[in-house]
């Protein structure tokens, strides 16, 4: 009749094998990630079979020390790969990387050689195993393998956020508590391998989580970049756009109100100081704007020298917003631009009953160039060529 042991080995490979699958149809994971997985996943399940094999063959008087000896062999050269494996796994690569290397080929050349000298393991009369005379090397071995999987996982959980790091902390806690059973308790307790199939689950998931997690960062840095304008920091013209899809979708209320601002002489300044003089005007522009209308209007860039704010506010507060336009123009000064004169042009939503936002937008951009005609005539200039 098959052990109670047998079928946790059996559920353990069968995990094993469901989590490959997982790991080929994640298609978050770069192929290198997947292979690494892979390796971990495939050492689990080697190292489990062996220790399996090695407790099936154990008493059998009808089969050979040495397969007995051979397999044990695999089992404590195995072992201690499945559990430095997770190390791997986080593709850490500094000092107690290099350690861990180094113990585990040591390990392995060790049991090599216990095999012809019996310092591991040797196998009586009737077949049964016996821990050697140099058995507590590889206990230490093992014991400093967990070490430094405790470390890895420590400086691995800095570069996440902090609730990933507590569920990452638990992971390895569970491997080590599952090790640790087995180990200290005796042969009785077999619960390495269900502990490392366990915590290979639970890492699949808290990758898999933390890939989710990066990659919405980074949407979520890409969507600002695209509503962003790089010079000013204002909103983009795609930001504009999407606003005003938005508000032909939702309907715009009575208190909507639209400015349309452009700089006036932005031309003279790039052609007699330079384009970086001409940049100063354009955020120095930008910042005026955010300073008058603050939370109550959003502000576009929509084009070199052009702005349009939108917002909702009552008719007296778009006077007063006019009033502390003037009066941030006449405190602004820039290093290479000493003046700054914008025309603005507004339109509210009240007075013009049934117009969509954009074309109250084209009735704020009228106003505005009216208002830009009128400073040129006032300066005795000729817009036209400005």
């Amino acid at each position: 009749m098959i052990s109670y042991y047998t079928t946790i080995i059996l559920l353990s490979l069968m995990s094993l094998g469901i989590l490959c699958i997982l790991v080929k149809e994640n298609g978050r994971l770069s192929e290198k990630e997947k292979k690494m997985f892979y390796l971990t996943y495939g050492l689990i399940a080697l190292s489990a079979f062996a220790e399996w094999n090695g407790i099936q063959m154990n008493g059998k008087a009808g089969i050979p020390k040495w397969p007995i000896l051979v397999i044990k062999c695999c089992d404590y050269i195995l072992t201690p790969i499945a559990g430095g494996i997770f190390a791997g796994q986080m593709r850490i690569r500094n000092i107690w990387t290099r350690i861990l290397a180094f113990l585990l080929v040591l390990n392995t050349v060790f049991q090599i050689i216990s095999l012809f000298t019996g310092w591991m393991v040797t196998v009586d009369d009737n077949h049964y195993y016996q821990h050697g005379p140099m058995y507590s090397w590889y206990v230490g071995v093992y014991v400093l393998v967990i070490i430094i999987i405790m470390i890895q996982f420590i400086l691995y959980g800095k570069k996440f956020r902090r609730q990933n790091k507590f569920s990452l902390y638990a992971i390895a806690l569970l491997v080590v508590v599952g090790i640790l059973i087995q180990e200290l308790l005796g042969s009785e307790f077999r619960t390495a391998y269900i502990a490392l199939t366990l915590g290979a689950i639970l890492m699949f998931i808290h990758t898999s989580e933390f890939s989710q997690l990066a990659s919405d960062d980074f949407i979520q840095e890409q969507q600002v970049a695209i509503t962003t304008d790089a010079l000013t920091g204002v909103f983009s013209r795609y930001a504009y756009s999407k606003t005003l899809e938005e508000l032909d979708d939702q309907g715009v209320p009575e208190d909507f109100v639209a400015y349309s601002i452009d700089i006036n002489e932005l031309k003279t300044v790039n052609d007699t100081l330079g384009h970086e003089a001409g940049d100063e005007l354009i955020r120095g522009a930008a910042d005026c704007i955010r300073r008058v209308f603050g939370e109550e209007g959003k502000c576009y860039r929509t084009g070199g020298d052009e702005f349009v704010v939108i917002g909702t506010m009552s008719k007296e507060k778009v006077d007063e917003a006019m009033l502390r336009m003037e009066q941030e123009l006449n405190a602004w000064t820039g290093e290479k631009v000493k003046e700054l004169r914008l025309a603005v042009g507004y339109a509210v939503a009240s007075d013009y009953e049934g117009l969509s936002a954009e074309k109250l937008v084209a009735e704020a951009d009228m106003a505005m160039y009216e208002a830009k005609t009128a400073y040129y005539q006032s300066v005795g200039k000729d817009r036209r060529r400005q």
